[in-house]
């Protein structure tokens, strides 16, 4: 394990990289340092799991296929201890369902490699500006309340703990009281612009938050996209 500082004492952003490949590692690691980040470095997936739970990072950049865990193991144990912990993805693999299965996970952003230095950048930077204003807002629409800190949902029956997507899809749907929200524009606000539109991340999250908050809760509105309830 390395732990990579600016210099003069200036700390930026904590930023825990967990990438089994030492070129690419130490590559994604002197850009991050110069783009005025603090990097601590994770060999496999046993140390990244160890630095994730024992540390307090602003971002995680997580690559999938290390020699002892797989990634998909060390996204869902990260969240499960830390369901706000940010963690883009970083991996060779490029199929929609991989994709999917981390985003569904909990994970903010997924990259695949071979990726541009620039574009890997720009992300952390959107990640980190979304993370610099978590505070203990609430947001309520009707009966349904949103803790925006703690990613939880309560619609008269206690607390419900949410995913990140969860969470982002159900705010973008406060945000919208009233009115229908399309799916190009729940994809482009929840899962980024350059996620797939024809996949159906939407329609899975929906039913989701349906399983959680009772099916009622959110309106399918044919042609148009989902709605909150009256």
């Amino acid at each position: 394990m390395t732990v990579a500082e600016q210099a003069h004492g200036h700390v930026g952003p904590r930023i825990l990289l967990v990438e089994d490949e030492p070129r690419i590692r130490d590559f994604i690691t002197r850009a991050l340092v110069t783009a005025g980040y603090e990097v601590a470095t994770a060999r496999c997936g046993n140390e990244g799991l160890r630095m994730g739970h024992a540390g307090d990072y602003d971002l995680v950049i997580l690559d999938l296929i290390m020699p002892d865990v797989d990634g998909r193991v060390v996204l869902a144990e990260l969240l499960k201890e830390r369901r706000e912990q940010a963690v883009l993805v970083l991996s060779c693999l490029a199929d929609v369902t991989t994709k999917v299965d981390c985003l569904e996970l909990g994970a903010q952003d997924y990259l695949t490699k071979p990726f541009s230095l620039a574009e890997l950048l720009a992300r952390v930077r959107v990640r980190l500006r979304g993370e610099a204003h978590v505070t203990n807002e609430v947001l309520k629409t009707g009966d349904l309340v949103l803790d925006v800190g703690r990613l939880e949902a309560n619609i008269g029956r206690g607390p419900v703990a949410l995913t990140r997507l969860e969470f982002l899809l159900l705010r973008e749907l406060m945000e919208h009281h009233g009115q229908s929200v399309g799916k190009g524009r729940l994809l482009a606000s929840v899962w980024g612009y350059d996620f797939d539109p024809g996949s159906n991340v939407v329609d899975v999250c929906v039913r989701r938050l349906r399983s959680k908050l009772g099916f009622d809760l959110i309106k399918t509105v044919r042609g148009e996209g989902y709605r909150l309830a009256s």
